[in-house]
């Protein structure tokens, strides 16, 4: 429980950003002290070192490109592959979800296909779509795919009944039902599933880029696991934490700002 002292002094805000810094600042003293004083030294190098590397990485190459260069090539793959997956999975999940028939017809194949995980679907990957890049945004799709789908599908199934009714005694057509009403209504819904979409993408590059590349920060981990470099293995595990953090509060914050009605509608 925060103290009144403490309340008048920082705004909630001011706290939350305190409290991250002390608990970032505690995991990296307790992970430099397991792995300097404890037998957790022989598979977990120093925090300290592994920073280092982390910092170093952004001037100095690891393989052909340096660290930038690695998260941009993900992040490319990761943009593409989400870019599709929101299109598919907001378009079957609003179908789904406000038409019977679609949904008899296609939710026994997604519920069959979304308890696979993106790596199992590697080697089929690679005989439909070869070695390039097309591979790489197939796994990573199917990552995101799914929680979009299941997300925009629980939107559009929670739009409140009598207000759809009610539409169509003033005379909407279903047309207008489904623009005016469900649509607008599952745009909350969308968005924490593209939120959570995100960043599964974001861990699902990590498996798509095992799949013959040369480059991005999954390709850092598979090198560093093939060479036995743990060191790289942690800088890449690194780059993968912050940047699936900031692409998540990205999307929380455009959520804030483009669903700023829905929360002021629940205040």
């Amino acid at each position: 429980m925060i103290d009144s002292t403490t309340n008048s002094r920082f705004s909630n805000k001011q706290l939350i950003v305190i409290y991250t810094i002390i608990s970032l600042v505690s995991l990296l003293i307790v992970w430099e002290l397991a792995a300097r004083f404890t037998g957790a030294s022989m598979f977990l190098p120093p925090a300290s070192q592994v920073l280092a590397a982390f910092f170093r990485s952004f001037v100095e190459p690891i393989g052909k490109r340096t660290m930038l260069a690695h998260v941009g090539v993900s992040l490319y793959r990761v943009a593409v592959a989400f870019f599709f997956a929101t299109i598919a999975g907001i378009a079957l999940g609003v179908g789904m979800g406000y038409s019977r028939t679609f949904e008899a017809i296609f939710k026994p194949i997604f519920e069959f296909i979304r308890p696979i995980p993106p790596l199992a679907w590697i080697p089929l990957s690679i005989l439909w779509f070869g070695l390039g890049d097309t591979g790489k945004f197939f796994i990573i799709f199917l990552g995101c795919f799914c929680f979009i789908t299941v997300n925009t599908y629980d939107g559009a199934k929670n739009v409140d009944p009598e207000l759809i009714g009610a539409a169509r005694m003033l005379g909407a057509n279903e047309r207008q039902v489904f623009f005016e009403i469900v649509l607008p209504s599952s745009v909350p819904y969308i968005f924490a599933g593209l939120q959570i979409a995100v960043t599964a993408g974001w861990s699902a590059v990590v498996g798509a880029e095992m799949i013959q590349s040369n480059e991005g920060v999954g390709w850092m981990i598979v090198r560093g696991m093939n060479t036995g470099n743990t060191v790289q293995i942690m800088v890449g595990i690194v780059a993968i934490g912050i940047v699936g953090f900031i692409l998540a509060n990205l999307t929380s914050a455009l959520e804030r700002r483009l669903c700023a009605w829905n929360e002021q509608k629940g205040m």
